[in-house]
């Protein structure tokens, strides 16, 4: 059973720093709209609870991939976005608010963070 969203509870948006710059910033935003439609009750839940967003990267899509298995492995909802014009390669994925998600990306350094 899920807990519930609280303020402060942050949607996780985690893209690839192996990718630009702008398109990190959209996959993103793909992958939340993703969530929307997977999950449209935690989704309304969040944005009437909450509405906190962190942006996260990992290096590639392996690590992409591997955080997705461990939040799959810890009953975690999530999504993937799936990038056509990369045939299909996962650009981005969103983790849905609580203390499970925080506990698993806790380490992730902020999407763009490079750029500053």
């Amino acid at each position: 059973m899920a807990t519930t969203i609280k303020k402060g509870d942050k949607l996780y948006l985690v893209t690839r720093r192996d990718i630009p710059p702008g398109y990190q910033a959209v996959q993103s935003a793909h992958a939340m709209r993703q969530f929307t439609a997977d999950h449209p009750d935690r989704d309304v839940e969040w944005f009437n609870g909450s509405n906190y967003l962190a942006l996260l990267s990992v290096a590639d899509e392996v690590e992409l991939m591997r955080l997705l298995v461990a939040a799959k492995d810890a009953g975690i909802r999530w999504s993937a976005f799936r990038e056509p014009d990369v045939g299909g390669a996962i650009t981005a994925i969103a983790l849905e608010p609580g203390h499970k998600t925080a506990e698993l990306c806790k380490g992730l350094p902020l999407a763009l963070k490079e750029l500053t």
